[in-house]
């Protein structure tokens, strides 16, 4: 059974910085992608930033720059690393990973595990 379990969040002043991780348990038994996902009250999930098992890796247009998207050689943790936070990124950000990969990707519907999330708020 794979489970992710995400931790790192918190409040932080707008510019301000955090890092996000995602434990990974169990056995995937293909190299999966990896991605982080976001959702904001009111409003659609969405995909924030992706990563293969070859360290290729994607970004929503919104936090290309600013975020970036890592693992451990292991590739039991996966990181989001957020610089110069704004107030739209608010939100609670799951963590998911596939069965498989293609490419890096930021489609919900290409993962099947998922987190329970943890809450991100920044303040203006």
């Amino acid at each position: 059974q794979v489970q992710l379990v995400e931790s790192g969040g918190g409040s932080v002043q707008a510019g301000g910085s955090l890092r996000l991780s995602c434990a990974v348990f169990g056995y995937i038994y293909v190299n999966p992608c990896m991605g982080w996902f976001r959702q904001a009250p009111g409003k659609e999930r969405e995909g924030v930033a992706g990563i293969a098992s070859d360290g290729r890796s994607s970004y929503a247009d919104s936090v290309k720059g600013r975020f970036t998207i890592s693992q451990n050689n292991a590739k039991t943790v996966l990181y989001l690393h957020m610089n110069s936070l704004k107030s739209e990124d608010t939100a609670m950000y799951y963590c998911a990973a596939s069965r498989g990969c293609m490419a890096p990707s930021t489609r919900s519907a290409e993962f099947r595990y998922w987190g329970q999330g943890t809450q991100v708020t920044v303040s203006s």
